[in-house]
């Protein structure tokens, strides 16, 4: 495995290109300009539009952003950017963090130091992890895949061989929404490899062995089914666009900046603990970095592609098939639907359920303590068996 250092550097000419965009945006009418009813509303899209075209300095984000240790790995002919902090204490776990859509690396950035040094923190120095943090293929800087097939079923092969590459035999995997599928798909395929998993989200694919033979769904597990439905009906368009017909989803984003941000701002406030107030959670500078990321990247046809790809592979299970590695679950409350515990249970070996006490699904942003705490409580008894 090629390793070298690596150092974000946006070229000027792509600046001014975006704000050139920006100064020539059109944006739509609406019935009402206030209202999140029909979508990203009007009147926080024009606020957002001001912001990014007069106040936001993409070259303050970037010197933050090159604060972090970040590298490019080459596996299996792909360049894997990634952040690799170790950690400081008398025995480090190796962990790696995935995120997943409309996120990026950037999630993670709270969380990283909470993670590597512990005792910096108020911690306790022996709950350090050593802390690695990709980009998914086509996401930041990482390269985008060259042909079909590379869902999360596929990046968790990725993930254990840049892990093994860096020299840890043996690692916890942890993540939410995409990061949460190539979690347990590390889990499922490399079950030697994996210390432990934990998920602030439970796929939405998993589906776990039913019919003769096996337990009959409770009602508990019954009204998930039909809130899950009922959900994927009302607020799962932006998934069946992106899991059937990426492409052509790509070309107004690839070509509209603010109607890429309109598609990842709506998401970021439906799914957040944010009481319908964005900015609550969330500083317009923290939304544009990370929408800067992707149109910088120039890769949304990847970034999309990657749900018609795990629709293709869904994390669907057969009769007898269990998950070996233990499972930690911190369940979020603004969370999109989530299974009951017995529901998760009928494959995974559970050691750990949270029902947590405020937060939705960029957890490692909104509630970056929480998330880190129950990581640590997760993997405390773990790491007496980790070798």
């Amino acid at each position: 495995m090629n390793l070298r250092d690596f150092k974000i550097d946006i070229p000027d000419d792509d600046i001014e290109d975006l704000m050139r965009r920006l100064r020539a945006a059109r944006l739509p009418a609406a019935l009402d300009a206030q209202t999140w009813d029909d979508g990203a509303s009007l009147a926080f899209i024009r606020r957002l539009h001001d912001h990014w075209s007069n106040r936001f300095n993409w070259h303050e984000q970037q010197a933050r952003l090159n604060r972090l240790p970040q590298y490019l790995a080459s596996i299996d002919g792909l360049d894997l950017h990634f952040i690799h902090q170790p950690g400081k204490g008398p025995a480090p776990m190796p962990l790696v963090l995935t995120h997943g859509w409309p996120g990026s690396f950037i999630e993670m950035e709270r969380v990283i130091p909470l993670l590597a040094d512990p005792a910096a923190h108020g911690g306790d120095p022996v709950d350090a992890f050593h802390v690695v943090v990709p980009s998914l293929p086509g996401f930041g800087f990482s390269a985008p895949p060259q042909g079909p097939g590379v869902g999360a079923r596929h990046v968790a092969q990725l993930w254990r061989e840049l892990m093994q590459g860096l020299g840890y035999e043996r690692f916890g995997a942890q993540g939410g929404d995409i990061g949460a599928s190539v979690s347990a798909w590390l889990a499922r395929r490399f079950p030697e490899q994996i210390i432990g998993t934990h998920l602030n989200y439970i796929p939405g694919s998993y589906r776990p062995p039913l019919g003769p033979g096996q337990p009959p769904v409770t009602a508990r597990e019954q009204t998930y089914l039909e809130a899950a439905a009922a959900w994927a009906g009302e607020h799962g368009a932006y998934a069946a666009q992106q899991g059937s017909k990426p492409q052509t989803l790509a070309y107004a984003m690839t070509d509209s900046p603010m109607g890429l941000a309109a598609w990842i701002v709506e998401k970021f406030r439906a799914w957040s603990d944010c009481g319908g107030d964005l900015e609550r959670v969330f500083s317009m500078d923290e939304l544009l970095a990370n929408i800067s990321l992707y149109w910088f990247g120039r890769m949304l046809d990847a970034s999309f592609r990657i749900y018609k790809e795990n629709r293709l592979q869904p994390l669907a299970f057969e009769a007898g098939e269990r998950v070996a590695p233990a499972l930690g679950v911190a369940a979020f409350p603004r969370e999109l639907p989530t299974p009951p515990r017995s529901w998760v249970e009928r494959v995974f070996d559970v050691r750990r359920w949270t029902e947590m006490p405020r937060g939705g699904h960029f957890a490692a942003m909104e509630q970056p303590q929480l998330l880190v705490d129950d990581i640590r409580a997760f993997f405390r008894p773990l790491r007496k068996r980790r070798m």
